[in-house]
């Protein structure tokens, strides 16, 4: 998980949490919000796990939003592990780093967004093109959503 900043015709920051499966990369979310706190990584963290259930451990970055009490208090309760990179070292969390660089480029840098709704529903229409229909090389030049269950999920490592 991890967070892209952006500023359009809105004049405001949006923010936007973006969580990749590291071994499918596949993309199940990407929530923009105009601020976000500890609590809103865990609603958006509920609302995914409900449906493609529960990780073993997550890797996040140093932000407050990640190091705050309400994902604490979550993960411990979840019996999920928060994976946190170490300051300064982005290739700790590569994945992540490669998704937003791609979500940069080929969304942010793309469009105009109008309102928060409009920015969802562009954002939304990259996430399934980036995981339905673009061919990824590091797997295989397969679209991430060939290598999930139903729901986004990650099979089990074989």
């Amino acid at each position: 998980m991890d967070f892209v900043h952006d500023q359009r015709a809105t004049e405001r920051k949006l923010r936007m949490l973006t969580i990749m499966d590291a071994f499918s990369r596949f993309c199940p979310a990407v929530d923009a919000r105009f601020s976000y706190r500890g609590e809103d990584v865990v609603r958006t963290l509920e609302a995914l796990c409900a449906k493609v259930g529960h990780p073993k451990a997550i890797r996040v970055d140093n932000g407050s939003e990640f190091i705050s009490r309400d994902l604490d208090l979550w993960a411990d309760r979840q019996g999920v592990t928060l994976d946190f990179s170490r300051s300064g070292k982005p290739t700790d969390n590569a994945f992540i780093e490669a998704l937003n660089s791609k979500f940069r480029q080929e969304c942010l840098s793309a469009h105009w967004f109008l309102s928060l709704p409009d920015a969802r529903e562009k954002m939304e229409t990259w996430r399934r093109l980036y995981n339905e229909e673009r061919p990824h090389s590091a797997i295989g030049c397969n679209v991430p959503a060939s290598l999930t269950t139903h729901g986004g999920a990650s099979p089990p490592p074989q």
